[in-house]
This record gives structure tokens, sequence and C-alpha cells, in this order.
């Protein structure tokens, strides 16, 4: 009986290490998930941002590409409008010579 009640003891001293290393083991992978997590998160923002970025990126290309169109209408317009002034101007010359 002494034997059964010593061995009884043992395992139950095995049963506790045994415990404490699954304990000390289920802290370890705790930690190293919630590292994978935040890094999951930062992973995550740094997409976001990357797509508002070149969202924004292009957005300011069609804008700029917009304005260019438009000035150079502009100043299309402006070109033919100083053609007619100079014509106009030389016509007015012409008549006052004759």
């Amino acid at each position: 009986m002494d034997k059964e009640l010593g061995k009884l003891t043992e395992n139950e001293l095995e049963l506790k290490d045994l415990i404490q290393t699954f304990n000390a083991t289920l802290e370890t992978i705790e930690k190293r998930l919630s590292r994978l997590e935040k890094m999951d998160s930062i992973e995550h923002r740094v997409e976001v941002n990357q797509i508002d970025l070149s969202d924004i990126k292009d957005s300011l290309q069609r804008i700029e590409e917009t304005h260019n169109n438009k000035l150079q209408q502009i100043n299309r317009r402006l070109d033919s409008h100083l053609v007619k002034i100079a014509k106009l101007e030389e016509e007015m010359i012409i008549s006052k010579n004759i």
C-alpha cells in the first residue's frame, strides 16, 4: 500500500510538472499569436494606406491632365485671337496708307 501511495504521489508530481510545462507553452504561443495579430493589423494598415495613396495619386494625375488640356485649349484660343488682332491691325495700317 505504501508503494502504491508513493507511485500516486510521483504520478501527481509528474502531472503537476506536465501541467506547468503545458501552461508555459500556452503562454509562449499566446504571446506569439498576439505579435502576429499586431503584425497583421500593421500590414493591413500599410496596404490600406498604399491603396489610398495610389488612389490619391491617380486622382491628382487626372486633375493635372484635365487642367493641362484646359490650359492648352485656352492657349490655342488666345493664339487664334492674337492672330485675328494682328490681321486687323495689319488691315488698319494698310487702309490708312491707301
